[in-house]
């Protein structure tokens, strides 16, 4: 008996993905949990394992495509069945169309239930080429709007609900130039999206600020220096300056732990975490990725520099696990790997501050009285003035420049 393998829901407010890879084809034999396909959320890429061994009869969504949770992926049965070559109707679509269109008078089985676009010519289609949902004709011919004039965004041509809040012409193509020369489309998916959504919604509810500061790291550099050769040889441990600036981080927000919070809107209360979970953000080719450290303050340099290098691999090669990317109360992001110095990093809300490290650069500085070259680590800092003052912040990065200035202190500090 065929089995229709559906999109599930896999939490975290994940309502659809992108088919970014199928790994089998129609035809194909395959074992219960074997990888069927790689599908791109808003989150990660996670591979679908199928649910039971038998034969690919039907692959329903194209690599590219959209398929929302609860839309059939595929279907595994066995040899000689075959299935319809159509994308089965959801339940919840099936029940309201049966309630909204009245009973097929064919003789020979029921009508199709949407209706398919027979001409060529999308600029003078007639309502019986718009492919929509009866629903939607509904909703539509309530509003008076005309389905031919409508753009669909379905992803198979059809025309939803929400396309009906504006009539605009079709486009018989989608130009490549405009009127200076060629131009490329890129379309926003996946990470990009998520990327461009979360920074649109921290720009709208933040009040942010950035303050910035320079650290003399000179001691920093040397002490790295002199144990990172070690650390490789006798640990495996690759030690970066990003240990070190989370354990400084972990103890600044102690001393400061008005930026360790978020704010609950509907409450108004500031809400102050006593743990401390610290994001990393992660640069990859289409966005940014924050997987979160969890309890930062209780792990050894060691334990850090090797959670950080294993969560930032999988975040770079799409597979980190969803439960890595939240319950984060502070985020760092490191743009001096880059070559940036200082910026105005976008907090990673809901958290009330963000950390922006830019990159170690040689400067002249006066200590005690004479002028002497130094390593400087610019910090920009990010905070959300709703939460408190520019006094607060300024403190918090006075106590964070002291710790990475007097690097012996993090090895002695709980």
């Amino acid at each position: 008996m065929a089995i229709e393998f559906k999109f599930p829901d896999l939490g975290e407010g994940i309502a659809e993905g992108e088919v970014k890879k199928w790994l089998v084809n129609e035809g194909d034999t395959v074992s219960k949990d074997q990888s069927l396909a790689e599908i791109e959320t808003d989150k990660a890429v996670v591979e679908m394992p199928s649910p039971a061994a038998g034969k690919i009869l039907n692959l329903y969504h194209k690599e590219g495509e959209m398929v929302k949770v609860g839309e059939v992926l595929a279907v595994i049965g066995e040899g000689g069945e075959t299935v319809s070559t159509r994308p089965p109707v959801s339940k919840a679509a099936d029940d309201r169309t049966k309630e909204e269109r009245p009973p097929s008078v064919s003789v020979v089985g029921d009508l199709p239930l949407e209706e398919m676009v027979v001409s060529s010519a999308p600029e003078k289609r007639s309502g019986r080429d718009v492919l929509a949902m009866p629903s939607v004709r509904k909703i539509a011919k309530g509003k008076g709007v005309d389905l031919t004039q409508v753009v669909p965004s379905g992803a198979h041509g059809q025309v939803l609900e929400n396309d009906l809040e504006g009539k605009k012409e079709r486009p018989k193509t989608v130009p490549k130039f405009d009127i200076y020369g060629y131009i490329d489309r890129i379309p926003i998916r996946g990470i990009r999206r998520t990327t461009a959504k979360r920074m649109k919604e921290s720009q709208q509810k933040v009040a942010a600020v950035t303050s910035m500061e320079q650290a003399d790291v000179t001691r920093l550099v040397e002490m790295r220096d002199r144990v990172k050769v070690p650390a490789k040889e006798r640990m495996g441990v690759n030690l970066t300056y990003i240990p070190f600036i989370i354990k400084a981080v972990v103890q600044a927000l102690k001393a400061h732990p008005m930026l360790n919070s978020m704010i609950d809107e509907e409450r108004e209360e500031i809400i102050v975490k006593k743990y401390y979970n610290i994001g990393v953000a992660v640069a990859i080719d289409d966005g940014l990725m924050v997987p979160v450290i969890k309890a930062a303050d209780l792990k050894s340099l060691k334990e850090l520099a090797e959670e950080v290098s294993a969560l930032a691999k999988s975040a770079q090669e799409r597979k980190v696990d969803l439960a890595d990317l939240k319950g984060g109360t502070f985020s760092i992001t490191n743009y001096g790997v880059f070559g940036g110095t200082y910026g105005t990093p976008i907090i990673n809300y809901p958290e009330t501050a963000i950390l922006g490290i830019g990159r170690i650069m040689d400067a002249a500085l006066v200590v005690e009285g004479a002028v002497q070259a130094r390593k400087v680590l610019p910090l920009s800092l990010t905070f959300d003035h709703r939460a408190y003052d520019g006094a607060v912040a300024a403190k918090f990065l006075k106590e964070l420049t002291y710790l990475l200035e007097n690097p012996e202190l993090l090895l002695v500090m709980d």
